[in-house]
């Protein structure tokens, strides 16, 4: 077998492989002799078939196995000779194809663009921010007092009041399309809060101002993609009967509230608000740190980078913003999308820092361990209530979906390892800073 350079240019390759017929006709030959002990054929004891009888009965079907290990054998051994590692699966062609018959020499090009090597950094070298954010007594009261609302009561209104937005209304309805009730259209003494959208787009405005005794006939058209194939895109009427008006009441931040929410006292329940704060704040800093620590990367440590892995990050970042552009678009004929500029300065970051963090955790031997993946997918898996089980069966049947799963605790670890490294100061700063600065990632 024979393997002979045909492009080397920066860091494209590419080969040509060439195995003889004859070679072919020995492998056909080794996987024969391999098979024979366990063969039986009627007329023959098993593992007596003589082989020109087996080669006549399985050569042909062999022939195709045999010239895909060799094929993956000379791969293998250029690989391990050259030490190139290729950016994405190498791209491999039979030179002939169809035209190929038995008896020929078997002629393959092989080509890819190999991964660059990537220069040290010194982590000491890197000088980053990070910053701190205290759970202040006005924090952990906003929050205390944004409990209180979502666990709210309602109290009757005067009566003759006119329900407003945040009130709650209590109604009989009964929807009707073309004129005729529908299935699942209507209730008695339901309880609708104006304002929280959990109608039908225009149903409760369509209430504001009415008041208890009040009989209204509110007009709507169900949304195009409405869960009910029959109703979707449909004008309906309802006609609602409002039986009260009701204010929201806050609860009292009390102790009684804190038992709510599983706390023993409101001291209690204050301290638990703290405590989440802060890690959300943590959060929230480590997200401004580890861009910080990205943006210096990304300027200080240069290298050239993989044509085929830009062209691919460039591309699925132009699909993703079109249909973050186009939500309604859910297909993906839609035809080409042009790759911009900036799409393509965005693919060039992000393959170099994910070469550049893959290289240093390859280097500092960083793994993800198994309680750490099982953690993930339990993350990912209280997603789909009631369908952990099966989530957990497709994890482990898709490599891929591990691997989406992997890469993010992967890379927070290697991040992790060079800030332990740097140069950390800490500022600590207010809430209203922190959120800010977060803000401003998105407008990176």
């Amino acid at each position: 077998m024979q393997v002979t350079e045909t492009l080397n240019d920066g860091l494209k390759r590419g080969y040509t492989i060439t195995l003889t017929a004859a070679e072919l006709d020995a492998k056909v030959s080794e996987k024969l002799v391999e098979a024979q002990p366990e063969i039986e054929m009627k007329g023959f004891r098993k593992g007596k078939v003589p082989m020109p009888i087996l080669r006549k009965q399985f050569g042909q079907r062999l022939l195709g196995e045999a010239m895909q290990d060799a094929i993956d054998g000379a791969m293998k051994d250029h690989f391990d000779k050259t030490g190139d590692r290729p950016a994405m699966q190498p791209k491999v062609e039979m030179q002939g194809g169809d035209a190929w018959k038995e008896g020929d020499d078997v002629v393959v090009s092989l080509s890819y663009d190999a991964l660059p090597d990537i220069p040290d950094f010194d982590a000491s070298g890197l000088t980053l921010e990070r910053l701190v954010v205290k759970a202040d007594e006005a924090a952990v009261t906003e929050a205390l007092e944004n409990l209180a609302k979502s666990a709210q009561s309602f109290e009757d209104r005067k009566k003759g009041s006119k329900a407003k937005e945040g009130d709650q209304v209590v109604i009989d309805f009964l929807g009707k399309v073309d004129g005729e009730a529908f299935e699942g259209g209507a209730a008695e003494d339901y309880p609708l809060v104006l304002g929280s959208g959990s109608f039908i787009p225009g149903f409760e405005d369509q209430l504001t101002g009415a008041k208890e005794g009040d009989e209204v006939e509110v007009k709507v058209t169900f949304p195009a993609e409405y869960g009910a194939a029959h109703l979707a895109g449909k004008d309906a009427v309802f006609e609602c009967k409002v039986k009260a008006v009701k204010a929201p009441k806050a609860a009292e931040l009390d102790d009684e509230l804190a038992k709510k929410f599983g706390a023993e006292d409101l001291d209690g329940l204050k301290a638990q608000i703290a405590q989440r704060l802060e890690a959300e704040f943590a959060g929230a800093a480590r997200a401004v740190l580890k861009r910080g620590l990205l943006d210096q990367l990304d300027t200080q440590v240069k290298f050239d980078l993989p044509e085929a892995l830009v062209d691919a990050e460039a591309n699925q970042i132009a699909h993703q913003l079109w249909h973050e552009e186009n939500p309604d678009v859910h297909h993906h004929d839609h035809g080409n999308i042009e790759v911009s500029d900036e799409h393509r300065q965005l693919a060039e970051r992000r393959v170099r820092l994910g070469l550049l963090l893959a290289e240093l955790g390859r280097k500092q031997e960083i793994t993800v361990t198994d309680a750490e993946m099982t953690q993930a997918v339990l993350a990912q898996a209280r997603q789909y209530p009631g369908q952990e089980r099966a989530f957990f069966e497709f994890v482990q049947k898709n490599p891929q979906m591990q691997q989406q799963l992997r890469a993010p605790i992967f890379e927070d670890k290697v991040v992790d390892y060079i800030v332990a490294n740097a140069q950390v100061t800490d500022k600590e700063i207010g809430k209203d800073e922190l959120q800010k600065a977060v803000e401003a990632l998105d407008e990176l």
